[in-house]
């Protein structure tokens, strides 16, 4: 009887979640402030009951009795909150000692929850930011000092009030994100995660390297949907890694290439995971959905665009030919039909105006309705259930982090760490734009280890965003850099927590898989680069402005040729093995291509630099190609035909 109790209370808890949220977020009962504390309480509750403090002692009656008390304790400071909000307020800077007990408890509790749902970095990075708070009068100049807080100002700022742990963070969350998530599990529960698969096998599934171009195409369409690299690769990577093995891939590489694709799927539109929620809420001037959305396709295209070409290149060197012509299955009709409906009309409504809340719900329901009409789409009662559950048990870290990232939004208004820390970067952006992007990136990376993608974004656009606008770029464009190399820490090593994924359902070395995944996306990493400079690849111009089609027509191709000459360096292939020296020129012309030029020949539109690149680029292509005894890769291979140093 005692081991029902827990995924009993797990189905109930995740059910009332998800339903609180449809419900409350659409009709709008409660108060913001209130209505964000029930939602923190449900989901740290289902936190520690979903995360036992110790999963190697998890049949323990005690330690299950700590985990209920824990959830049961954090519920009840959030249950506090909520119903002294209004009290709490009227009494800001004279909190009674009932408040600063309860807050204490509350901030340790959200610490305590998000170490057990995604590591001990964020609980880390926040408690050092609790520090500083307390210690800003003796800190050195160089370390931002401040006039100093005490406990009960901190603990008000971070837990009580709606700046810290119930703030902007959790808002999108709820508001939002979480709608997303269970738009996600509905169509899952249709089968359409099954239909994208026997869709991008069909597409890709004859061409050289055909099952490592079935994970991209895969992990593309699903990311978009789920808003997790770790969540995505763990989906797609169960079908496409057994695929890539069978062909002639590594572990390490097929691991690789599963989360390299899978990292880049928060960026394709129209979903976006929780990245476009947040820059709707920062963002200053605002700016709306649609205008995010459509900055963000090319960005996402070229990014696969460059998988793709990487793929190619790597798959034609080992000579891994296509998959066989039994793995082309034909996808469902109904499946099809379910899953095209329930995206259009959600695009639909967007473009049309609706919110994004609401643009979610009325796709839920079209997916429930349509899917009555075949028994392989219906969501009966059950399904509704799991759905329900999954969702809410897939939202628990992103719940558990966006309350811990509030306590260091909370500190850094307390502190205005998030003006002074800008000053640094400032100068440094008046005397070299790059440098200044440069470190921006540095600092997503360093800080993307460990966190959610849109989590790592929010915590540089808190801490940079005052000096975005100064930076002579578009805001937008600003913005999508920090977010798109928050995607990226999910491949960097050490830590890479989509390489972990793929890595343990590869059976691979998890330091190698990362590797492999970092080659893989490496072209990637100059995309932001790219869009920064050339703001026409977000269609956008100088200004901000909607871009003329000439110009973005002519940045497009300038980044193809760059994609191009990177990938078939890094992978040493083009139609032919490359030499060293080749390879090195490769390298040069890619550099030209996407390095941005300051002088423009007229009528052109384009640089010097970009000129001299695609002719250095045409020229190997044209002399590769004349090299060519015979195609590369006319031999199928298996695992063991590959080079051990791949194995």
């Amino acid at each position: 009887m005692r081991s029902l109790r827990r995924p009993v209370l797990t189905t109930v808890v995740g059910a009332i979640l998800s339903l609180f949220c449809v419900l409350e977020v659409n009709l709008s009962w409660m108060t913001p402030f209130a209505a964000r504390a029930l939602f923190a309480l449900l989901g740290l509750y289902l936190c520690y009951l979903e995360n036992p403090l110790a999963r190697r002692w998890e049949g323990s009656r005690l330690l299950a009795a700590v985990d209920h008390g824990l959830g049961i304790l954090a519920a009840g400071c959030c249950a506090y909150v909520m119903v002294e909000g209004k009290a709490l307020g009227q009494r800001a800077g004279l909190y009674t000692t009932l408040d600063i007990v309860v807050g204490v408890i509350g901030i340790a509790l959200v610490l305590e929850a998000t170490r057990r749902s995604i590591g001990w970095t964020l609980p880390i990075l926040s408690l050092v930011f609790i520090v500083y708070a307390l210690v800003g009068p003796y800190l050195p100049n160089g370390f931002f000092p401040h006039r100093g807080y005490d406990l009960a100002r901190i603990v008000g700022q971070t837990f009580l009030r709606t700046e810290g742990v119930f703030g902007t963070a959790l808002s999108v969350m709820f508001t939002y994100v979480f709608l997303f998530v269970l738009f996600g599990a509905f169509l899952s529960a249709t089968g359409a995660t099954g239909f994208i698969i026997d869709v991008s096998k069909r597409l890709f599934g004859r061409s050289t390297g055909g099952p490592a171009k079935i994970a991209v195409a895969s992990s593309g369409l699903l990311g978009s949907l789920s808003g997790s690299a770790v969540a995505n690769a763990v989906t797609s990577g169960t079908f496409t890694i057994p695929l890539m093995r069978s062909s002639g891939f590594s572990r390490e590489v097929a691991g690789g290439i599963s989360a390299a694709a899978a990292s880049g799927g928060a960026l394709v539109p129209p979903v976006m995971g929780a990245g476009a929620y947040m820059m709707l809420e920062i963002i200053d001037p605002p700016v709306t959905y649609l205008q995010i959305v459509r900055a963000a396709i090319l960005p996402a295209v070229l990014y696969y665009f460059s998988l793709f070409c990487i793929v190619h290149f790597y798959a034609r060197r080992q000579g891994v030919l296509a998959a066989d012509r039994d793995d082309r299955p034909t996808p469902s009709l109904a499946q099809g039909m379910v899953f095209c409906s329930g995206l259009l009309s959600l695009i639909g409504m967007l473009v049309v105006g609706y919110s994004p809340y609401r643009s979610a719900t009325v796709s839920l329901v079209v997916l429930v309705v349509l899917g009555l009409c075949h028994p392989r789409t219906r969501i009966g009662p059950r399904k509704l259930l799991g759905a329900f559950v999954e969702s809410a048990q897939g939202a628990v870290a992103l719940i558990a982090a966006s309350a811990c990232v509030g306590i260091i939004i909370g500190v850094v208004i307390l502190t205005g760490v998030g003006t002074a820390f800008p000053s640094a970067i400032v100068p440094l952006a008046e005397h070299s734009l790059f440098l200044a992007l440069v470190a921006i990136m540095a600092c997503s990376l360093v800080l993307g280890m460990g966190l959610p993608s849109a989590v790592c974004y929010l915590l540089l656009a808190t801490l940079v965003g005052p000096v975005l606008g100064r930076l002579g770029v578009p805001v937008l464009a600003a913005h999508l850099f920090i977010f798109y190399f928050g995607l990226m820490s999910m491949v960097t090593p050490p830590v890479a927590l989509a390489a972990y994924a793929t890595a343990s359902l590869a059976g691979g070395d998890i330091m190698r898989t990362g590797l492999a995944a970092f080659r893989f996306s490496l072209v990637g990493f100059t995309l932001p680069y790219m869009f920064v400079y050339r703001p026409e690849l977000l269609l956008l111009g100088q200004g901000g402005e909607i871009a003329p089609l000439g110009l973005v027509v002519v940045a497009v191709l300038v980044a193809v040729a760059g994609i191009v000459a990177l990938a078939a360096a890094i992978a040493g292939q083009l139609h032919t093995r490359l030499g060293v020296r080749s390879r090195m020129l490769l390298l040069l012309a890619a550099g030209l291509l996407l390095f941005p030029g300051t002088y423009r020949v007229p009528y052109l539109c384009l640089g010097l630099l970009d000129i001299a690149g695609g002719v250095l680029l045409a020229a190997i292509w044209v002399i590769d190609y004349r090299r060519r005894e015979e195609p590369a890769g006319g031999v199928p291979v298996n695992a063991s035909a590959i080079p051990a140093r791949e194995q």
